[in-house]
């Protein structure tokens, strides 16, 4: 049967006609017939179907090769539906117990009058009636839903994203970017300039996906504008589109996009107050590496200490070939070079609470008039005061997102096998290694523990690097 089915549509469609039957006559053999060929599959050019990448079938796919969209059966999330039966029968009961105390009469009566009241009558005597008999496979959290399949990766080699696109009605919908997100209310700016708050569409919210936020600061969607009659500018987002150059972290299990669309990324630390965290800058680099984002260390509050001092943490970062700038947002020492690298990107400033991101910002682009606060004179540590990221035009052109200060910041999605890789200054010497699988740990004829022993790669980037691969990262970070 099989065999027959995999060949092409016309042989499924002379099949049904020789068992006698149509669709019309008879539902179940059709939709046995159309079982058969989910399972089945076809392989060659003339059937209309193919088999996508996570196994389910899709009858449009011919359609969706063309650039069109196609009908996809696609996961929900797990706590969408509600409970399929009521399970506070102790409450209820001791509710009722206490009225019926009050009033005088008998606590089973007075529970039964209560349920027939609220429409479900011997509710005490017959409680599994009310039980609903539904599914409890994968298939009950599986939709069908009109759009395009992009596939579970994004461009930037992430996955948690949506692998789905759903279709929109581009005559009514608008292109935006998200400016920033607080709470379920996102602000969007429209092609001419104009700021919507939108609120996100539902099947967004539903989709099975492992992203904390659905849209974050730097998305570029579609949105539906609401045309109030009163003249507000409130919309709703129906889209986002795919997102390159993500920054993005591990927060309780679940992906963090910090910040969606942007080429270029200022990890902004500090001197001193709070102190310099070079763990931090490792596992940014890291992330920068991997998504495609071109990384810049800056150091602020450089007239709090010797800049001297500072040299041999510079050339270590200089022999990996990132761009590194001492800077003072205080004094105005090397802002003009920051407002060179600036201009017409779209960038990102990130880094620990208190480092000076926002002032920084403030004193190359006065007119941004961002918030900023003191750090602790207790622990010399930042306050948080910019609590959500957003998306900033500057006067002399380009974006930047200026972001909340973060004090850990966990890989998403990466093994640990591949870190050797995004460690520029250790990826030289991989191949060097006598064995190919070689973890350069504990192994003989290693490349890189000679290179560290010899003095050609700094010990404290090699620790990091173990650090990483072991997950002890964070247990680190807590130490410094």
């Amino acid at each position: 049967m099989e065999i027959i089915l995999r060949r092409n549509a016309a042989n499924v469609c002379a099949l049904i006609n020789d068992a006698g039957f149509s669709g019309a006559n008879d539902e179940r053999r059709w939709f046995a017939i159309c079982a058969l060929v989910n399972n089945a599959g076809f392989d060659d050019n003339n059937g209309t179907s193919e088999r996508r990448n996570d196994g389910e079938f899709d009858l449009s796919a011919k359609k969706r090769k063309g650039g069109g969209s196609a009908k996809i059966r696609v996961d929900f999330k797990r706590n969408r539906n509600d409970r399929t039966r009521v399970v506070d029968w102790t409450r209820r009961y001791n509710e009722n117990r206490d009225a019926a105390e009050t009033s005088g009469g008998d606590v089973d009566d007075d529970y039964n009058d209560s349920a027939r009241f609220n429409g479900s009558a011997n509710a005490v005597d017959d409680a599994s009636s009310g039980e609903r008999v539904v599914g409890k496979s994968e298939a009950t959290r599986r939709r069908t839903v009109v759009g395009t399949f992009v596939g579970a990766e994004n461009p930037s080699g992430e996955v948690g994203d949506f692998a789905v696109l759903p279709d929109v009605d581009l005559s009514v919908c608008r292109k935006g970017r998200v400016l920033r997100v607080h709470g379920l209310v996102s602000y969007v700016e429209d092609e001419e300039g104009r700021v919507y708050s939108c609120a996100t569409r539902r099947i967004l919210k539903t989709l099975s996906t492992n992203q904390r936020q659905v849209v974050v600061a730097g998305d570029r969607v579609y949105f539906r504008d609401a045309q109030l009659p009163d003249g507000r500018l409130e919309g709703v987002v129906e889209r986002v589109e795919p997102r390159r150059g993500t920054l993005s972290r591990t927060s309780w299990k679940r992906k963090h996009v910090v910040v969606a669309n942007v080429e270029q990324a200022l990890i902004v630390t500090s001197a001193a107050e709070p102190r310099l965290k070079p763990n931090l800058i490792d596992r940014l680099l890291v992330t920068c590496e991997r998504s495609g984002i071109k990384p810049v260390i800056c150091i602020n509050k450089i007239d709090l200490v010797d800049p001297a001092s500072l040299q041999p943490l510079v050339g270590v970062y200089a022999k990996t070939g990132c761009k590194t700038v001492l800077f003072s947002a205080k004094t105005g020492f090397n802002l003009d070079r920051l407002r060179r690298l600036l201009v017409g990107k779209e960038s990102v400033v990130v880094g620990q609470s208190g480092v000076g991101k926002s002032s920084a910002l403030n004193a190359i682009d006065p007119s941004l008039n961002l918030r900023v606060g003191e750090v602790s004179r207790e622990n010399h540590k930042g306050k948080h005061t910019t609590t959500t990221a957003r998306l900033l035009k500057l006067s002399f052109g380009g974006y930047v997102v200026d972001t909340p200060g973060i004090r850990q910041f966990m890989l998403w999605d990466f093994d640990p096998d591949e870190v050797v890789g995004y460690y520029r200054d250790l990826r030289p010497y991989e191949n060097l290694c006598k064995f190919p699988d070689c973890a350069h740990i504990c192994e003989a004829s290693c490349a890189v523990k000679d290179a560290v022993a010899d003095g050609r790669l700094d010990a404290r980037r090699y620790e990091s690097y173990l650090a990483l691969r072991s997950g002890e990262m964070e247990k680190m970070d807590k130490l410094e």
